[in-house]
């Protein structure tokens, strides 16, 4: 499932390429994109259920526009849903691995390591909060149909899953990584910051340490070099 808006020009495109080849059927909302966002959904062949709000939800309550999509998901009676975002690709092995993560009975839960790449697709952050080997994200989740699902009341930051899959979950926590793009051009920057901060302000009356975090001067900002994991022969 994704929520999508405006993103013809950044990374949609490659994100649904790569998806095409290890997920059986892709759930989009399109937040009232302005761009041809929609007619690159719409070339996926595993877009099975695409739809456009008139007004966008994000800017004003978060957590209504990804009910919003849970609904959707819901009527293509899935197995297990994928939480992705148009700008995160998981490396590569997960085309091969995907598999063996939902034929299992032991979890039903797995999360993974994001990287936030920074500047260019060669360095990712781990300074702070961005530090992704301390860190796990709950992407993929088993369904379970006839339970009641719930959102939080929250216009920000309300997260991926409903209330009900976010805690109490046997959990895998797999070694595969994931890619964010959505750092990776640093003119993106400034304008990603003023953003969050505006919504932080408004929720919470100051902006959060890891929103304040994004403008750190270079001297604090510490990268590491990328490096691509290989396949294994399985």
């Amino acid at each position: 499932m994704m929520v999508v808006y405006n993103e013809a020009a950044r990374f949609l495109a490659r994100v649904l390429a790569d998806l095409e080849q290890w997920v059986d059927q892709i759930v989009v909302l399109d937040d009232a994109s302005t761009d041809g966002t929609g007619d690159i959904c719409r070339a996926c062949r595993r877009v099975v259920l695409y739809e456009r709000n008139r007004e966008n939800m994000f800017s004003t309550h978060e957590a209504r526009l990804r009910e919003k999509l849970w609904r959707m998901v819901e009527t293509v009676r899935p197995d297990w849903i994928l939480a992705i975002d148009a700008d995160e690709i998981f490396e590569p092995r997960m085309r091969h691995e995907a598999r063996s993560l939902v034929e299992q009975d032991y979890y039903d839960a797995v999360e993974f390591r994001m990287f936030d790449l920074w500047g260019s697709e060669e360095y990712y952050r781990c300074d702070g909060q961005w530090n992704p080997w301390s860190r796990f994200s709950r992407l993929l989740v088993r369904y379970r149909p006839g339970r009641g699902y719930t959102w939080p009341d929250l216009p920000v930051h309300c997260g991926r899953w409903p209330l009900e899959l976010r805690g109490g979950l046997p959990v895998y926590y797999s070694d595969i990584r994931v890619k964010h793009l959505g750092w990776v051009r640093s003119e993106d920057h400034l304008a990603k910051y003023l953003f969050y901060r505006e919504r932080d302000i408004r929720m919470y009356g100051r902006p959060s340490e890891h929103t304040e975090s994004v403008m750190a001067p270079p001297s604090r900002v510490q990268l590491e070099r990328w490096r691509e994991g290989k396949v294994l022969p399985l």
